[in-house]
């Protein structure tokens, strides 16, 4: 996938020089906030889209579906598909995936997550929803929801909780309709403007929303916020595929995999928002 990366310009947060050694001074400890607080800290979740995924259904020789890989059917690609085995990578989204939906930000309730395919389809992912820990068991799963275009949790699960619905669903394009309205929405790319991850989460995101101190934040609540990340082995988010999009930004000035990016963007978020 296009890796995508950044640092901040932000001079506020950059230390010149070399560190020097100070006799190590342990802080009293801290009581982490409830999961309560948590949720009171943002108004509406983050939302991330995973771009450009590659899921693909193939019949093998045994007359069974498999998903489309660069391991499994090498040749497959190069001769019948006539396209370079590499860019059949769903292993991609399998690791963004854990990284976000293992995420303290996904386990507050603070993170809501769409996939789309190279193939437009379009995929609403239940945060409840624990994704195969092995990649065969991921692709199993993918391949069941692409010809059942959802899954449903298992049964015998109480009727108030969220996890006994439906985890994955195929829903109908385009995916601009489910962001709220007034949604400011980033493209990650290598390629897009550096910011250091803890900058770019004080500037993007409040952090906190204090009804009883402000009369004017419970009539207008800051905006939600949307990432749109790849999960391809080649290529970039672009502005053409999604106009909305106000601004491409990196996360590091090393080239970075998808997962390591998510998990630097949200751990600043993390920060910002108090999650522990």
């Amino acid at each position: 996938m296009s890796d995508h990366s950044s640092s901040s310009s932000d001079s506020s947060d950059h230390e010149d020089g070399p560190v020097s050694k100070k006799p190590k001074i342990m802080a009293p400890l801290e009581v982490a906030p409830s999961a309560s607080d948590f949720r009171a800290k943002a108004s509406q979740p983050l939302i991330v889209i995973l771009d450009q995924a590659t899921l693909e259904t193939v019949k093998n020789k045994r007359n069974v579906y498999e998903l489309l890989n660069c391991d499994d059917h090498r040749e497959l690609c190069k001769k019948k598909l006539r396209k370079g085995p590499n860019e059949f990578r769903p292993d991609i989204l399998h690791q963004e995936l854990l990284a976000l939906l293992d995420s303290p930000l996904n386990k507050a309730g603070l993170l809501k997550v769409y996939i789309s395919t190279k193939k437009s389809v379009l995929i609403d992912v239940n945060a409840s929803i624990r994704i195969p820990r092995t990649y065969k068991r991921f692709a199993g799963l993918m391949v069941q929801l692409l010809h059942k275009m959802k899954i449903k949790a298992a049964t015998g699960g109480n009727p108030g909780d969220s996890s006994s619905g439906t985890l994955l669903k195929v829903i109908k394009n385009p995916v601009s309709q489910y962001l709220p309205a007034g949604t400011r929405c980033f493209g990650m790319s290598s390629q897009g403007t550096l910011y250091r991850p803890s900058a770019l989460a004080r500037a993007l995101l409040p952090a906190s929303v204090d009804t009883k101190s402000d009369s004017n934040a419970a009539s207008s609540p800051p905006p939600p916020t949307c990432f749109i990340i790849g999960a391809m082995s080649t290529g970039h988010v672009t502005i053409e595929d999604y106009p909305f999009i106000e601004k491409m930004i990196s996360v590091s000035e090393y080239p970075l995999s998808g997962a390591a990016a998510i998990s630097r963007l949200l751990a600043a978020i993390e920060e910002q928002w108090d999650v522990v």
